[in-house]
């Protein structure tokens, strides 16, 4: 299938249980709501075939995260770029829109911020808020979709979305991510989330799409830089990455678009896409 034939098949299930995606999505501080069987199972398991070992992507750790990722789609089996795109289809983005009341999306075409990721045993991801903004500051970040192909998934195995609705020093609340299963999350000031620990020898694999708009959607204009904080049992590590966030954000306020250019950015020819560069952990 190519990225119209899935863009179809997801707008199709969204509209299809819209009205529950709706309430759901407005009943959380963290505005979220998650979606199973969003694609044929044969179509979702081929999907996680064609996901690279983790040898072919950019490891990334830290005391804030470990985990692969990759934007640079055109290194893969093309079916990976096709299902990242499927998103950004115009029917997908207005359905999206219907659901979430988030008008004025545009989808992030040059993988600013989207691509393809991987866990493994023991990786992680901190709480953290994601940077509010893309590169130029000129649009807000304000959805992130996350596809879940990994099958037969479940919740021992760890490697689960945790939503902080009550911030990193609360309780969190765990979404699994399961096998074929698509969950929507907007990002604004309190939109604190996490991956917690990988307890299984097995690669968990999500598809990952971030929307952009001109307007916050809070009632009021913000900036942050990406902002990761420790879990409630690590009072250490939460301190070092405090002062993490006073740095970089000091730093973001002298060197508006960031000092080091991020490899995470599809890197692909002009006339393919209108979007910009972009800047590491910004």
């Amino acid at each position: 299938m190519n990225r119209l034939e899935y863009g179809d098949i997801i707008e199709r299930r969204l509209s299809e249980e819209k009205d529950r995606l709706q309430a759901e999505f407005q009943s959380h501080t963290i505005q979220s709501c998650a979606i199973d069987n969003v694609l044929p199972e044969e179509e979702a398991v081929r999907i996680f075939t064609a996901f690279p070992d983790g040898s072919a992507m950019t490891l990334k750790k830290s005391l804030r995260f470990r985990k692969y990722f990759s934007a640079q789609m055109d290194k893969y089996d093309p079916l990976l770029e096709e299902i990242v795109y499927a998103f950004q289809q115009r029917s997908v983005l207005k359905a999206v829109e219907e659901i979430t009341g988030i008008q004025g999306m545009e989808p992030d075409e040059r993988l600013y911020v989207g691509g393809i990721s991987l866990m493994r045993k023991d990786n992680f991801l901190n709480p953290h808020l994601d940077n509010s903004h893309d590169r130029n500051r000129q649009s807000y970040r304000v959805l992130n979709l996350l596809y879940y192909v990994s099958p037969d998934w479940t919740h021992e195995f760890g490697g689960n979305l945790e939503l902080w609705d009550k911030g990193p020093k609360g309780e969190p609340r765990e979404v699994v991510s399961r096998f074929n299963r698509l969950v929507m999350m907007a990002t604004h000031q309190k939109s604190w989330h996490s991956v917690n620990q990988v307890k299984v020898d097995r690669d968990r694999c999500c598809v990952s799409n971030y929307y952009f708009s001109a307007r916050p959607l809070e009632d009021h204009d913000y900036f942050h830089v990406t902002s990761f904080r420790g879990r409630p049992e690590q009072p250490v590590r939460d301190l070092v990455l405090q002062g993490d966030i006073v740095l970089r954000q000091g730093i973001r306020k002298f060197f508006r678009k960031g000092i080091v250019e991020n490899p995470h950015v599809y890197k692909k020819p002009e006339n393919q896409h209108r979007g910009k560069s972009a800047s590491s952990f910004d």
